[in-house]
C-alpha cells in the first residue's frame, strides 16, 4: 500500500491504495465518483475516459500512482450542475441511448472543442476515435458536437441534422 496525494475535480485526495490500482477503480471505489465506467479494461473503449491535465486519458490502464500531483478531471467535474455546454447538447440532441459509453464520449468531446473550438465533421471523428458507441448514435454524437461548438463560440444552435426517434 502507497498514501498517495491526488487532485480530482480541483479536490485533493489522499488516498491508502496498491499503487498499481489503476486509476479508474481509486476514482470508482475509493474516492465514489461513479459517472466515470469501466468497459472493457484495456483502453480500447473509452467509457473510462477523464482528463489527466486537460487530455483524454484512458483511467483503466494507468496505475494511480503514475498520476499523482497531476490534475484529474471527471464527467462530474466538468460543469457543476451537468449544464456544460457538451453535456446540453447532448440532451438536445438524444444521444444517449443505453447511455453506458456517454461519460467517456462527452470527455473527449470536451477535450476536442477545447482544443479545436469549431471542428469539422473529420475532425470530430478523429478525436473521436478509440469511443465505441454499442448503439451506434455517431451522427447524434457528431451533430451534438457541433451544436456545443456553436453554444460555446456564440453562434446560433441548429437542431437540423439531428435524426428524429425512431428514423436513422
Amino acid at each position: 500500500m502507497a498514501t498517495l496525494k491526488l487532485t480530482i475535480n480541483n479536490q485533493p485526495h489522499t488516498l491508502d491504495v496498491n499503487p498499481d490500482m489503476p486509476l479508474l477503480w481509486a476514482i470508482r471505489d475509493v474516492v465514489g465518483l461513479t459517472g466515470t465506467k469501466f468497459g472493457c479494461g484495456i483502453a480500447q473503449c473509452g467509457a473510462c475516459t477523464v482528463h489527466l491535465n486537460g487530455t483524454p486519458t484512458r483511467s483503466c490502464s494507468v496505475p494511480v500512482s503514475a498520476v499523482a500531483g497531476q490534475k484529474i478531471t471527471t464527467i462530474e467535474g466538468i460543469a457543476k450542475n451537468g449544464d456544460h455546454p457538451v453535456q446540453k447538447a447532448w440532451v438536445a440532441h438524444q444521444v444517449p441511448q443505453c447511455g453506458y459509453c456517454q461519460s467517456g464520449q462527452i470527455m473527449s468531446a470536451v477535450a476536442l472543442l477545447k482544443q479545436n473550438p469549431k471542428p469539422t465533421d473529420e475532425d470530430i471523428d478523429a478525436a473521436m476515435q478509440g469511443n465505441i458507441c454499442r448503439c451506434g448514435t455517431y451522427t447524434r454524437i457528431r451533430a451534438a458536437i457541433h451544436t456545443a461548438s456553436a453554444d460555446l463560440s456564440g453562434a446560433p444552435k441548429s437542431l437540423k441534422s439531428t435524426p428524429k426517434l425512431g428514423k436513422r
